[in-house]
């Protein structure tokens, strides 16, 4: 800090990827972390934080506080989302513009999960799982006890449990099986499909409302693999390429150039279990063109 007490650019700098990653894990979408993180900022520069001990502290409490206000308010409007909802796909690759603290937390299947919590509960296990705050400091951010922020906590850690003891694949089996899936599909090989599917596997599409998209999870490898035959059909897509979002790798697919749909997946045994196909063109914004 300068002899003012107000937070330099560096100090902001240094402490803006942990403001953006608590903003963005409870909200799940980029933009709206975007708007948190700029508030923060604004609340802070100029401000006299000489007494503050933790900058970053103050900071990501700052962040959850405001996302928690914003979560509450966006409650109505996800609530009346079309079809299945996913997070706005984060991109974490070397050419990020973002920069935002990696780990499981952030994965899409663990945002996925989020959703379902309520907003007290994200902000508790963000708060507390990720950044180590003791839930003194949570209570204060959520207005109630230190014992109602311990309870919310591990409400929200049974929740999530499932996904994070999850084996998960290899950066570079994500990618093999994300190449293969998209050949097979592109050629219209409904074989080849099946075979990169487990036969329980569920398929989640995220239109929005925006774009065609199944509005409920479809189950099966035959039939997911037929859905994914004909969307290429239909669409047509000309480009394909395999990106970095939240973590790790993802099939982006690009028709004259625009985005048109983002593929994530679980994968078990060298199959796809979970098949995540965004489709919503204001999420897709954030990934760039080509």
């Amino acid at each position: 800090m300068d002899p003012t007490g107000t937070p330099t650019e560096a100090d902001w700098a240094a402490h803006r990827p942990a403001v953006f990653g608590a903003a963005y894990r409870i909200l799940g979408t980029v933009a709206d972390a975007e708007d948190v993180t700029q508030e923060v900022w604004l609340r802070c520069a100029g401000a006299d934080l000489s007494e503050v001990r933790n900058l970053r502290a103050w900071l990501v409490t700052t962040a959850a506080r405001t996302s928690y206000n914003v979560l509450k308010s966006a409650r109505v409007r996800r609530e009346c989302y079309v079809g299945p909802w996913l997070p706005e796909p984060l991109p974490t690759g070397p050419d990020a513009s973002v920069r935002v603290l990696i780990d499981e937390s952030v994965g899409t299947a663990m945002l996925v999960v989020m959703e379902t919590l309520s907003p007290a509960e994200r902000v508790a296990l963000v708060l507390h799982d990720v950044f180590d705050f003791p839930f003194g400091r949570i209570a204060e951010v959520l207005g109630g006890t230190p014992a109602a922020a311990r309870k919310l906590a591990s409400r929200a850690r049974a929740r999530v449990a499932a996904v994070r003891e999850r084996p998960r694949a290899s950066r570079a089996e994500t990618e093999r099986v994300l190449r293969a899936f998209e050949g097979a599909a592109d050629a219209g090989d409904m074989a080849g499909l099946v075979g990169l599917l487990h036969p329980d596997a569920v398929y989640i599409g995220d239109g929005g409302g925006k774009a065609t998209a199944a509005r409920r999870p479809v189950h099966g490898a035959e039939t997911i693999a037929l859905l994914a035959i004909r969307s290429t059909a239909v669409r047509l897509p000309d480009a394909f390429r395999i990106i970095e979002v939240n973590g790790y790798p993802a099939l982006a697919t690009y028709r004259a150039g625009e985005p048109v749909w983002l593929d994530t997946v679980d994968i078990a045994d060298g199959r796809i279990t979970t098949f995540r196909r965004l489709a919503n063109p204001e999420k897709l914004a954030g990934i760039g063109h080509i």
